[in-house]
């Protein structure tokens, strides 16, 4: 419901159209849907073995990413549909289902990139970052890794950093200025403290009571997880620039909250 009203009365921000906006202030709704989603996931055990359950849950995950789509917020729809595979295999632990939800997958994205083709631009630019360094998104990337460089193992200081200047510098590109103000022994730290968020989940498989919390762990550690890995590589050119946050690290309410 919460992505269906920002779908319909949504502002858009950096080319998503994910933000609603209420006199001064603002709201990212797909960042609280994250958090319904997993547990919309892990809910339904005590139905675990009828097919037609796991359908209604494939069926919440295809409204949700045609939302996404639409908003085109596709950094988001690839967080959701790799929680889903996620939530699926704990659930099913069907390796066939889940290819061929894959392969579902790859078609959906070629079908919006025809209907969209300004985001096969984004593509364009994923590792060739150096020869758009004046326009488009290699301008923010070049600037990143210049930064995350210059910071060296200790950083420059607190705040002593230039990255700031540069557009979705403490948010999309946060890592960079981790790297330049902190060094980079502090940001690769950072993402270690959510890599061990996704150990003790993977640990708590085996020692925990309820499957439902189980699953829950493990789909809110693998979002955590992936969703870092696409802003940490996403920053400096080895994936595709999404526009999402650094959990717990980036400016923003929503995502913080969400984090949380």
């Amino acid at each position: 419901a919460m992505l269906v009203i920002t779908l319909l009365i949504g502002s858009s921000e950096g080319g998503a159209k994910a933000w609603i906006r209420l006199g001064g202030m603002s709201l990212q709704p797909s960042e609280l849907a994250k958090i319904c989603y997993i547990f919309a996931g892990a809910a339904t055990l005590d139905r675990l073995f009828r097919k037609r359950n796991l359908g209604l849950f494939i069926l919440l995950t295809g409204v949700c990413l045609a939302c996404l789509a639409y908003m085109s917020d596709f950094g988001t729809a690839a967080i959701f549909f790799v929680t889903f595979l996620v939530i699926a295999y704990l659930r099913s632990g069907d390796w066939a289902t889940l290819a061929l939800i894959c392969g579902g997958g790859v078609f959906a994205v070629l079908t919006m990139l025809s209907l969209k083709p300004y985001i096969l631009q984004r593509f364009a630019t994923w590792g060739h970052a150096w020869q758009n360094a004046s326009v488009g998104s290699g301008y923010q990337q070049t600037r990143t890794m210049s930064a995350a460089a210059s910071g060296g193992l200790v950083g420059v200081g607190p705040g002593e950093g230039w990255l700031h200047t540069v557009g979705a510098g403490d948010t999309d590109l946060v890592f960079g200025m981790l790297c330049e103000e902190w060094g980079l022994l502090i940001a690769v730290l950072a993402v270690g403290a959510i890599i061990t968020l996704a150990f003790f989940a993977a640990r708590a498989c085996r020692v925990g009571r309820s499957s439902f919390y189980t699953i829950a762990a493990c789909a809110a550690s693998s979002l955590l997880v992936f969703q870092t890995c696409l802003n940490v590589f996403g920053s400096v050119d080895l994936l595709p620039l999404t526009g999402v946050t650094f959990p717990f690290v980036s400016n923003g309410g929503s995502a913080m909250l969400a984090s949380w």
